[in-house]
């Protein structure tokens, strides 16, 4: 396969994953999976790269629910070239963590289950769907060609319900277990590099928290303004009878905090969504949170609220004592990137009509289309964006401009678009060596071009 020069070893970073041969089809799935236009499939890829009479096309399927490969081993080939690329030695590398819902049916399916739409629901109304939910974590990362934040997906983990748990013979592991022990394998996997942690309110949990201190890593979320706070314990002078107290007094409740006339208000401008800053009030402290029967977790707690009244208060919490309020709300806010990832991977990120057109139902295939080099899920929106990195390592990449819309920076359906342009140049047209100027085409290319086009 003829590919851009530029390309080519930035995909070859993920060839000891497989052997040689599934490696030449594990390109060209992704390679197709990009250029192609409608609903993405293996067979779709494959008549994309003109392989539509292929003898061993069912080969190709082959790699994703049969051949050996290990795809927590592409995720950390991916992860590792995001933050070597991306971000700079000593600076914090930002990972952002939700969840997102696959909507799937079938008998055949078995790790589906029955999963609250965020989409569909509302505070005063519950819609349950059928599907699949993936835990997906992303590097939020800063590109010279947008003001906005990008968060770069490179691993996603199947979650799957206590009933469907019971029913695989499987022992149930709750959200904040399983990015515990996802923490523990991005410490091994990023040694020496600082690392924070960012989600919503599902995983403010006083385990996961003690986890990432452990391993060194911040994790910030939002707190319940009724989260049981106390002081440290206090150091008697004589050795008392029965256990030490692992806590000292109760400290007053946030949602007390944040009403009360007494409290010290500071205001400032805060880093907040879209690339913007805003003018809040924040208090802060530090406490040690506590449930019976948990060991208390340091934290530094800070109440947010609007001055104009127009938003309800909300607080943070960061593991790490002595980060500043400014700097917990402005790392929280870095997770919003995710579900702007989220909607670009439904809308447009190439998998058809989105990530939901997959139709594997064997586990294989299913784990690994979740997987970031599997033609599907997330992984690919990663890789675009490192592709169009390696093409502009400079940072220039042109913004296309109408007369109808005038554009002052690079989206990432533009960079989906540079990316297919430059590998359509490099598959069909090449360059005459007497005319510069002068593209060759075949007859059998201009067949595989207006397939592509057509179909």
């Amino acid at each position: 396969m003829f590919l851009p020069a530029e390309i080519i070893p930035l995909l070859a970073h993920f060839a000891p994953a497989f052997t040689r041969l599934t490696y030449q089809k594990v390109v060209v799935l992704v390679v197709g999976t990009l250029l192609t236009k409608g609903r993405r499939t293996v067979t779709a890829a494959l008549r994309t790269m003109g392989l539509g009479q292929e003898a061993g096309w069912g080969k190709y399927h082959h790699v994703l629910n049969r051949t050996a490969w290990s795809g927590l081993q592409v995720s950390q080939v991916l992860l590792v070239l995001i933050v070597t690329t991306f971000v700079a030695v000593g600076e914090v590398v930002t990972i952002a963590v939700d969840e997102t819902l696959e909507r799937r049916w079938g008998p055949k399916i078995r790790q589906r289950g029955h999963w609250r739409d965020s989409l569909a629901s509302s505070q005063r109304r519950h819609v349950s769907t059928s599907g699949l939910r993936w835990l997906v974590l992303a590097v939020v990362i800063n590109v010279p060609w947008t003001p906005y934040a990008l968060a770069l997906p490179f691993l996603s983990v199947l979650l799957t319900t206590p009933k469907v748990s019971a029913k695989l013979g499987k022992r149930h592991k709750t959200v904040a277990q399983i990015t515990g022990q996802i923490v523990c394998w991005l410490r091994r996997r990023l040694p020496g590099r600082p690392l924070q942690l960012v989600g919503d309110g599902s995983y403010a949990v006083i385990a996961l928290g003690l986890r990432c201190r452990t391993q060194a890593v911040t994790l910030i979320a939002p707190l319940r303004l009724d989260a049981r706070l106390f002081e440290p314990p206090l150091r008697p002078v004589a050795k008392p009878r029965g256990r030490p107290p692992v806590v000292g007094g109760r400290l007053p409740n946030l949602a007390a905090v944040a009403t009360q006339p007494t409290t010290h208000w500071q205001r400032s401008l805060v880093p907040w969504y879209a690339g913007t800053t805003t003018l809040m009030d924040w208090t802060t402290g530090t406490a040690l949170w506590y449930t019976t029967g948990t060991t208390p977790l340091p934290i530094r707690w800070v109440v947010v609220r609007d001055p104009t009244g127009k938003r309800p208060s909300r607080a943070f919490f960061a593991t790490e004592p002595h980060h500043s309020a400014p700097a917990i709300i402005g790392v929280f806010i870095k997770r919003w990137p995710l579900e702007v990832t989220f909607e670009e991977g439904r809308a447009r990120v190439p998998f058809g009509r989105g990530i939901e057109t997959q139709r594997q139902w064997s586990e294989p295939a299913i784990a690994r289309t979740g997987r970031p080099l599997g033609p599907a899920l997330f992984g690919l929106f990663s890789l675009v964006v490192l592709i169009a990195h390696a093409l502009y390592p400079d940072g220039q990449i042109p913004v296309p401009q109408t007369a109808w819309y005038p554009k002052t920076h690079v989206s990432f359906h533009d960079l989906l678009a540079l990316v297919r342009r430059r590998l359509w140049l490099h598959s069909l047209f090449q360059t005459d060596a007497l005319s510069p100027d002068l593209r060759l085409i075949t007859t059998a290319q201009v067949e595989h071009l207006l397939s592509a086009l057509c179909y």
